[in-house]
């Protein structure tokens, strides 16, 4: 069988697979997110933490429980590793410098997971499972805890209240993340990834000599991290480990876990307004983007010129021989168009043009389909400003989903867009105009570029990913990462639960001839539009001195 065909036949079952879940998976998260009875092992965890989950909050209150909730969480991941050589199970790791330690508890709290630093050579038994894997799950039950506060904002109407954040996120956690996690755990175990908690042991390898290899909790932490759109990895090979994804089977259900909640909540987002062709619209716009860039990056992969290129089938330097080009070219394309960051292909090895599509992938918002929740709320804000400029071309008052999209609405949607562009692009500019930079780079010219705007992208839209060519375990790319995965994170939902509760404030305004049917293609089309094109207005120029600068000369 052909690369090719074998890379169209595995993306075939994969747009299966994810068909058969969306609806029972969409309809059971919007049963869990409105449903009013709490589990007992829910009622358990409120009364530990203090919560009445039967209090309505209105936005404020539900930032400061997201904000609150989330910088606890960095301190006690930033205290974890400062103790790590004093806790059991450290398998004799000295605990993290403090630069690092603050890059990685912010990374995992945002839901990023960048890692500065080689897993097995740096974190014992406790900080993999009782930090980081821990944080895999909470983080992802944030990010959905404020998509589902944005879709209230659109269902209620005169009333700022948007739920529970507390219940949210309880919900999230006990009900969706930890079942689904166990269940793929097992059937990852199965397919040969390790789970135990050994220490370290040499092994010897095929061209002689040894090397140290150390076991770990790693199919369970392998499962959320695809399954939460978190991305860290075990060990430093990430997906492309045989001990984390050992098999092209095992392979494609990490694509599967890292696409199918993002998905699945469209279907969640229409049953919750009362309309799931609402909820096919925005579907159609994320697969539309998603697969048209997974073409794009197959294309670009398999046809690179030269005759090594020709005789190996394609562009396979960096890429694991047990998966081939068009297996990472879907994963390269999925992990990046989504906040995972996992990877299972060196991406500082793609074509200058499959690099380019990488960043492109991540500019965009991650919103086809995004991570868990952030996707989907980062796709509603997009819709807001689809249906702004289908106001502006007719002449009439923009309206979604009932709501008028007024003064107040736009500019909180403008904030929302602008932000990331304004720190990736600001924080790469600086960064390159340091000579000590130019130390940390692997590579000099367009693709060294490509290295630096890759890093802050991936921070800002709190993917993950990394270039790999690029050292960013120095002083100034730990602070300003963190820095920029913080901002990148919460800023971004400031904005969101304020236009939630703009949007809850509103009465309804009955539908005329003249409504826009955002139920619609026509509406889809408009909105891929508006996001090709505020994103390629935005960041053109960067690509412009990187990628694609480096795609048009090799």
């Amino acid at each position: 069988m052909s690369p090719i065909l074998s890379g169209m036949l595995q993306l075939l079952a994969l747009v299966v697979a994810l068909g058969l879940a969306y609806r029972p998976l969409g309809d059971y998260m919007a049963r869990v997110y409105s449903s009013d009875k709490h589990l007992h092992v829910e009622k358990w965890l409120y009364k530990a933490i203090g919560a009445d989950p039967d209090t309505e909050m209105r936005w404020p209150a539900y930032l400061r429980g997201v904000l609150v909730f989330s910088a606890v969480s960095v301190l006690f991941l930033y205290l974890l590793q400062r103790v790590q050589g004093h806790l059991p199970g450290s398998l004799g790791f000295s605990s993290i410098s403090p630069d690092q330690a603050f890059n990685t508890a912010a990374s995992f709290v945002t839901n990023t997971n960048w890692q500065s630093y080689s897993g097995e050579q740096a974190m014992g038994h406790v900080l993999q499972t009782g930090g980081l894997a821990v944080q895999n799950f909470l983080s992802a039950a944030v990010g959905i805890a404020v998509a589902v506060a944005l879709v209230r904002g659109f269902a209620r109407s005169r009333t700022g209240e948007l739920g529970n954040f507390w219940a949210d996120l309880v919900r999230g956690t006990v009900r969706i993340l930890i079942p689904i996690s166990v269940i793929m755990a097992i059937v990852l175990v199965a397919c040969g990834a390790i789970q135990n908690f050994a220490g370290i042991h040499e092994i010897g390898q095929l061209t002689g000599g040894t090397q140290q290899v150390n076991g770990g909790a790693v199919a369970s932490q392998e499962a959320i991290k695809e399954l939460g759109t978190n991305g860290g990895a075990y060990f430093n090979a990430n997906s492309a480990h045989p001990f984390e994804n050992p098999t092209p089977f095992s392979n494609l259900l990490e694509i599967f876990l890292l696409l199918v909640i993002p998905f699945s909540l469209t279907r969640t987002f229409g049953r919750m307004v009362g309309s799931v062709k609402q909820g096919y619209a925005i579907l159609g716009a994320m697969a539309l983007i998603w697969l048209g860039f997974t073409a794009l990056m197959m294309w670009t992969e398999f046809h690179h010129g030269g005759p090594a290129f020709h005789a190996a089938g394609g562009a396979m330097e960096g890429k694991e021989t047990r998966f081939g080009i068009g297996s990472s070219a879907i994963f390269a394309v999925s992990t990046t168009l989504t906040s995972t960051g996992s990877v299972n292909a060196f991406l500082d090895s793609f074509t200058g043009f499959g690099g380019g599509i990488a960043i492109l992938g991540m500019q965009l918002g991650e919103i086809a389909p995004g991570g868990v929740g952030s996707g989907l709320y980062g796709m509603l804000v997009m819709a807001v400003i689809a249906v702004f400029i289908a106001g502006l071309m007719v002449g009439r008052t923009p309206e979604y989903l009932g709501k008028k999209i007024g003064t107040r609405e736009i500019k909180l949607a403008a904030c929302y867009i602008l932000i990331t562009p304004a720190l990736v692009l600001a924080f790469t500019g600086v960064a390159i105009a340091m000579p000590s930079t130019m130390t940390s780079m692997a590579n000099s010219g367009a693709h060294g570029f490509s290295e630096v705007l890759y890093a802050y992208s991936s921070g800002a839209n709190n993917n993950g990913s990394a270039f790999a060519g690029l050292n960013a375990n120095t002083p100034w790319f730990n602070t300003t990462i963190g820095l920029v995965m913080l901002l990148g994170r919460f800023l971004p939902m400031v904005f969101v639960l304020a236009l939630a509760g703009s949007l809850a404030e509103q009465k309804p305004v009955p539908e005329t001839a003249g409504t826009l049917r955002t139920e619609k293609p026509l509406f889809a089309s408009l909105l891929v539009s508006a996001i090709i094109v505020i994103t390629g207005l935005t960041y053109f120029p960067a690509l412009a001195l990187g990628p694609l600068a480096e795609g048009l000369t090799s």
